[in-house]
């Protein structure tokens, strides 16, 4: 990956009027906090940002978002869940938006945490998801994924590009010094996804629920908050690994 991309970003899918931009990482990750994706959808002359990430990022993220839209057309922010690096940054983004935000109803009462005084612009997600949609005629499906690992988690299609934006699922932890924007080789892929998701995942049975429903949708790529990105054939390699994993609950022994 060029250097560039650490801090401009790159295109993900671009046909007619609407856009899905990876939003790059931090050049440098000194700092020692966990490596997180932030993504944007442009549909028309809107936007739709998906988990912009904790506080420490926002200069950053701000700064590349504002190379391909006006943060004034930025229409609805999304949280998957509620974990600090997907959210510490809330009252940020509605101070400089005018955005709504979604995130689930289970922590609503959770974001004032977070310094939030204005809710007038907050909307929950019922647990059993549904549909957001801008003025110009994106829809994005918010799609249940609890227990994966939040039990107020969702992921996010875009029927569109048919990329699924999966929050933690799928995530990877990198060694030092490796990045790869795309997953080429899953073998390869696999050691860094593995512990993540055996120590975060609650169940296998809770895996391959997820995996069953997300396959009822055309799937071109999976985005997830961590790590690369699912492409091409490491789509259902991915999948076909989750669906079989053991994990949480099944193999709690391994933690007492």
């Amino acid at each position: 990956m060029s250097e560039s991309n650490y801090t401009e970003g790159q295109v993900l899918f671009e046909e007619d009027n609407h856009k899905v931009i990876w939003l790059g990482w931090e050049k440098d990750e000194g700092s020692g906090a966990v490596q997180t994706n932030q993504y944007l959808i442009i549909h028309g002359s809107k936007g739709i940002l998906l988990d912009p990430g904790g506080v420490h990022l926002f200069p950053r993220v701000v700064a590349v978002i504002s190379r391909y839209i006006d943060l004034d057309n930025i229409e609805t922010i999304l949280f998957s869940h509620q974990d600090p690096d997907v959210s510490s940054g809330i009252a940020l983004w509605l101070g400089i938006t005018n955005a709504a935000i979604h995130i689930s109803e289970l922590w609503m009462r959770f974001v004032p945490h977070f310094g939030l005084v204005d809710f007038s612009r907050l909307s929950s997600i019922p647990d059993s998801g549904g549909t957001v949609s801008t003025s110009t005629g994106a829809a994005l499906n918010m799609l249940p994924a609890h227990y994966l690992h939040s039990p107020g988690n969702f992921s996010f299609y875009d029927p569109v590009s048919g990329i699924l934006f999966s929050s933690d699922i799928g995530g990877a932890v990198f060694p030092k010094d490796t990045h790869y924007l795309f997953v080429d080789d899953f073998k390869t892929h696999l050691p860094i996804i593995e512990g993540f998701h055996q120590r975060l995942m609650t169940s296998g049975k809770v895996c391959k629920d997820w995996v069953e429903r997300m396959r009822k949708n055309r799937i071109s790529m999976i985005a997830p908050q961590h790590g690369a990105i699912f492409k091409d054939k490491a789509v259902d390699e991915f999948l076909d690994w989750l669906s079989n994993l053991q994990c949480g609950s099944d193999i709690l022994s391994n933690f007492t």
